[in-house]
């Protein structure tokens, strides 16, 4: 029998409590940011932040979120990603529940503070037992992750219209989400796994042992997944404003495009991973990337807001593919580094958030929206240049070594 084959007895079962377990965190993280992020009206009137003020405090949040990401990165050199995760989640609960009790505005930037700081440490926690977990499994199971955080978003986003359309308080709305996914995520966290059991192979891998994290070699990565948040931050900020403002469709189509964004990324992310394992991880960026960017060209030269709507499905399907690659080419680049790679890498998640919806907003306002559209287009056709950075060493990703590895996990 292969080496590779020999494992430990309770291996394979503590690897799917551990899979089942991460999927549950990344679709508890999809609900908690949806609920705040489609709820922005409503924050604002509750503690009656100016419009001025309010981008300050939008973007107070992407920034905490990239230092707790940093953190987490120094974190995880003394403790277990998993131990991080458990305590994250939690107080990012705590955090959307202080948003609905609080009136006062520092009673907002108080648990607007936690949520940043939480909700970082969650996602590059997550993500570093994501790239444990397929390292594990030997096999892209990391589309599948990201596919639970859109079910997620799609769930919050849902229940957020239904407080909104009953006119519901926030506390109204946060404290019921909050009394049945706590104790989900306390339990669920219990089943989470680091999967130290599986080493990387530095034959396979082609790195030695006590490789480090070196800028240069994550750039392209880091740049990969700037530009694709620009346009993911684009579909979210701008998508309703463009239907109604330039494509001239009324208030109710305009809620349209975002949610048939989410519905392809949920599906694309859903069926991904069968695409990585049957064309390997080049092949399939490289294809999202195409679609990605001519999701955004059928947008930009849309006659009617019908065609708009497609061009952004275009959208969530090639875009969604682009960020969870990262992550795994990030562990695939530094197997023996993989969490600091990961903690890294994760900041440009919100350098990304940070600059796309200005940029875009800037560019309409000096030239056209249609023209701004083309922008984060020609940024993701950037993917293309540096394509290779998602090769993993092998003819396929589903090769022999990897399915002989796998074989014995569900």
């Amino acid at each position: 029998m292969e080496a590779s084959k020999i494992r430990p007895v309770g291996t394979d079962t503590r690897l799917r409590h551990g899979r089942v377990s991460l999927a549950l965190s990344f679709f508890v993280q999809g609900v908690v940011f949806a609920l705040v992020v489609t709820r922005i009206p409503a924050i604002q009137d509750r503690y009656g932040i100016s419009d001025a003020l309010l981008p300050a405090f939008l973007a107070a949040v992407p920034i905490l979120a990239g230092a707790g990401s940093v953190l987490t990165g120094k974190i995880v050199a003394r403790v277990r990603p998993s131990l991080v995760l458990r305590w994250a989640q939690p107080l990012l609960l705590f955090a959307l529940l202080g948003v609905g009790v609080g009136d006062q505005l520092w009673q907002l930037a108080l648990a607007l503070c936690a949520f940043g700081l939480s909700g970082g440490a969650l996602d590059a926690s997550m993500n570093m037992l994501g790239v444990r977990l397929q390292r594990a499994y030997g096999r892209s199971i990391m589309l599948g992750f990201h596919a639970t955080y859109s079910l997620g978003g799609i769930a919050g986003a849902s229940l957020a219209w239904v407080g909104a359309h009953w006119d519901l308080s926030l506390l109204a709305s946060y404290l019921p989400v909050v009394v049945v996914l706590l104790p989900a995520v306390l339990i669920g966290s219990s089943w989470s796994t680091d999967a130290d059991s599986e080493k990387p192979d530095p034959v396979r891998t082609g790195k030695p042992e006590g490789s480090s994290v070196t800028f240069k070699a994550l750039l392209p990565l880091c740049l990969i997944m700037t530009f694709a948040y620009i346009g993911d931050s684009t579909v979210s900020n701008w998508s309703a404003k463009y239907l109604q403002d330039i494509l001239g469709s009324s208030d109710e189509l305009a809620t349209l495009p975002y949610n048939a964004y989410m519905v392809t990324t949920l599906i694309g992310r859903a069926a991904g991973d069968f695409g990585v394992r049957r064309f390997g991880p080049v092949a399939v960026v490289r294809f999202g990337a195409v679609l990605a960017a001519a999701g955004f060209a059928v947008v930009a030269m849309a006659p009617g807001p019908w065609v708009g709507i497609l061009g952004f499905a275009i959208l969530g399907f090639g875009l969604c593919v682009v960020v969870p690659q990262c992550f795994a080419a990030a562990g695939r680049l530094f197997p023996n580094a993989s969490d600091a790679a990961v903690a890294r890498l994760n900041i440009s998640n919100y350098v990304g958030f940070l600059i796309g919806s200005p940029l875009v907003g800037a560019l309409g306002d000096m030239w056209s929206y249609r023209g701004a559209m083309l922008v984060p287009m020609l940024m993701i056709l950037v993917t293309l240049v540096y394509a290779r950075s998602f090769a993993d060493g092998s003819a396929r990703y589903g090769g022999v070594h990897d399915r002989s590895r796998a074989a014995d996990v569900g």
